[in-house]
């Protein structure tokens, strides 16, 4: 059972993601859609991911992180937005190479009333293993000390 809720919202062409709690892989299929649906909008402008509110975070959940902002760079030639103001977080995503694919903000940002929580979704085995190999895949190309990091959990995945 995770304890961690993803939280979405859409305003002029700026998407939030919020992420409460622990983040975990059970989120994973919905941050994924949500992600496919942010780039098929018409309006998109920026993307802002709000960390302020994480407790934890798993290494899935920021390979897809790092596949939002590919696409962002690919399809509208920015980097989204992550905010944090934990140093663990911080730390975290400074290690996974994030500072070089996202723009970090270190002050929280104001609250929004229209975030919705994203919906379950039930995945099949395969569909997870699927994502979580792409996602740690994005993880590896980002830099070597995660190519090291990853390298065995991949190819543990790979061959099953």
């Amino acid at each position: 059972m995770s304890t961690g809720k993803i939280q979405f919202a859409e305003l002029d062409g700026t998407f939030v993601l919020k992420f409460v709690g622990e983040i975990r892989l059970t989120l994973c299929s919905a941050l994924d859609a949500t992600i496919e649906k942010i780039f098929t909008a018409l309006n998109f402008s920026s993307i802002v991911i709000d960390l302020t509110e994480t407790r934890s975070i798993d290494s899935t959940t920021l390979g897809l992180l790092a596949k939002l902002s590919i696409l962002s760079r690919q399809k509208v030639g920015l980097l989204p937005a992550v905010v944090t103001t934990h140093e663990d977080i911080t730390r975290l995503l400074q290690s996974m190479g994030f500072d070089q694919v996202f723009n970090i903000i270190d002050r929280p940002l104001p609250k929004s009333e229209c975030l919705a929580d994203l919906p379950t979704q039930d995945q099949s085995e395969e569909v997870v293993k699927a994502k979580v190999l792409e996602a740690h895949r994005i993880l590896m190309s980002l830099n070597e000390s995660n190519r090291e990091a990853f390298r065995d959990l991949v190819s543990a995945l790979e061959r099953t």
